[in-house]
């Protein structure tokens, strides 16, 4: 077993409120290691199928991240961790100094951001055809402004020991159909770089993951078939592996690695 050091360490998580997500599958792997955790999450509202909830696919994906963290909290009540979930929206600024206010007053202090929390479009609109102002607007609200303002803050902050990862995607610089979502994350991956150069002389580490095909949730058998013949080594990523290359860039093991974008795609999208 590897010992990432992360024992009473303090890791904000956004994005958590889906039991087969990334942010989820990383709150719980920093439980594991003894860390304490802080989930951030906002329902998305979207119209599924209750009845199609039961298996993988688009209804299952959009049931979750319409709900609560509930199942997070309960398997982090079984591993005994200590934990803070909060409701939260990361595209307001009043919001997000709240969050960090309410983390000081319980922990003292924040040592790691996990910036996974993100929205895309899922009406049709993100192609140069058919892109609106409110589509741009609100993904780039959460995936750029919202992930900024949760670093600005950290950095303000800051303790002796700094961590931040951000979330991307394999696709971020060519992403036909979903050109405002891939634009988003490719100018996250830019400000990963600008930022860690900043931030350096303080010691605080700033990368990101960009994850393949991920199943959380919402790849079907169909479009399973479809997405793996990409993938050079033969499956889909699991949000396990995202989070567990999180957890080594927490690490103090990593602690000369910053600035870098880490493609955790089993070879698509190189």
């Amino acid at each position: 077993m590897i010992n990432y050091g992360l024992k009473d360490k303090v890791a904000i998580i956004t994005g958590a409120n889906n039991p087969q997500g990334i942010g989820a599958m990383t709150a719980l792997a920093f439980a594991r290691e003894g860390a304490k955790v802080v989930l951030i999450y906002k329902k998305i509202l979207r119209p599924f199928d209750e009845r199609k909830t039961d298996k993988n696919g688009i209804d299952r994906y959009y049931g979750a991240n319409a709900g609560n963290a509930d199942i997070v909290e309960s398997k982090l009540m079984e591993m005994n961790a200590d934990y803070v979930i909060l409701e939260s929206d990361i595209s307001d600024e009043n919001a997000v100094k709240a969050i960090y206010s309410n983390i000081i007053n319980k922990y003292g202090r924040i040592d790691i951001l996990v910036n996974n929390a993100a929205v895309d479009d899922e009406n049709g609109y993100d192609t140069i055809e058919k892109i609106t102002p409110g589509v741009i607007d609100d993904t780039f609200a959460v995936n750029v402004r919202g992930s900024i303002m949760m670093i600005k803050e950290l950095i303000n902050h800051r303790g002796s020991y700094g961590r931040i990862i951000n979330l991307s995607t394999d696709a971020s610089q060519i992403f036909a159909g979903q050109i405002t979502y891939g634009a988003s994350k490719a100018t996250l991956e830019a400000l990963t770089r600008s930022i860690a150069l900043e931030v350096a002389k303080y010691g605080i580490t700033v990368n990101c993951v960009a994850p393949g095909p991920t199943q959380t949730g919402w790849i079907d058998e169909d479009l399973e078939k479809a997405v793996i013949p990409l993938i050079p080594m033969g499956e889909l990523i699991q949000p396990e592996d995202i989070a567990e290359t999180i957890l080594f860039l927490a690490s103090d093991q990593a602690r000369m690695l910053t600035g870098q974008v880490i493609k955790v795609s089993g070879g698509h999208a190189l």
